[in-house]
């Protein structure tokens, strides 16, 4: 079986790479719905002309609470610490390196698109473009799907008593992303569109990561 390692690694890298590129051909078409207002731009103002409950009090603070497992501060905070564990107990470098990597990339990119955008965010009722907004593509689904897919990933690879089976959280990966988007809905703070692409280029950025670290295997990863 361990022979037959390095195949497998070449197979998932493959695979992540393909993956990546779809998911980021995704976020090339959601943009292009949002440029030429076509017809995701229109469902974006179907949701937004929905009536929303207001919450107040306590139900607010919930909302917020969980909004914030899409905040970067949070979210990279989690992702730093859980890699210096990672990489302490099993003396390396590459869990910090992937993170580092990833928090750079998102940054960079998630930040780059939101200036040259400029979109708006639906709370002023206005949706326009180069109009100094950083609506779109939205940071919090973007941060909730690598960062906290980073941080399965890791958990994964170095969680393995036996090679390939460690533990998966992918699950709970979706779920906090998928919360993430329907509190950002609820709250009117991004419009759909917005979310949709942050959840596509988060999510090419996590398994173009993911092919880079199964290309050059590291002796200190259990698989």
């Amino acid at each position: 079986m361990f022979n037959s390692l390095p195949e497998i690694r070449r197979a998932e890298m493959l695979r992540a790479f393909r993956a990546s590129f779809i998911l980021f051909i995704g976020f090339l078409i959601v943009t292009e719905q949002v440029l030429t207002k076509s017809y995701l731009y229109h469902f974006d103002h179907w949701i937004k002309n929905l009536k929303h409950h207001t919450f107040k009090g306590l139900s607010s603070h919930a909302l917020l609470a969980l909004d914030d497992m899409g905040l970067r501060s949070f979210t990279a905070t989690v992702l730093l610490v859980l890699a210096a564990f990672i990489g302490w107990r099993f003396k390396s470098w590459r869990p910090i390196y992937l993170s580092v990597s990833a928090l750079l990339l998102l940054n960079g990119v998630v930040g780059l698109s939101k200036l040259i955008f400029g979109r708006t965010k639906p709370r002023l009722a206005l949706d326009l473009l180069h109009a100094g907004g950083l609506s779109y593509p939205s940071g919090h689904s973007a941060n909730a799907l690598l960062t906290w897919g980073m941080c399965s990933y890791l958990i994964y690879r170095y969680t393995n008593r036996k090679p390939f089976r460690g533990i998966k959280l992918n699950w709970l990966v979706a779920l906090i992303t998928i919360t993430v988007c329907v509190v950002s809905l609820i709250r009117d703070t991004h419009w759909f569109s917005d979310l949709l692409g942050g959840v596509l280029i988060g999510g090419s950025l996590l398994v173009f990561l993911i092919a880079v670290d199964r290309a050059w295997p590291s002796t200190r990863q259990p698989s």
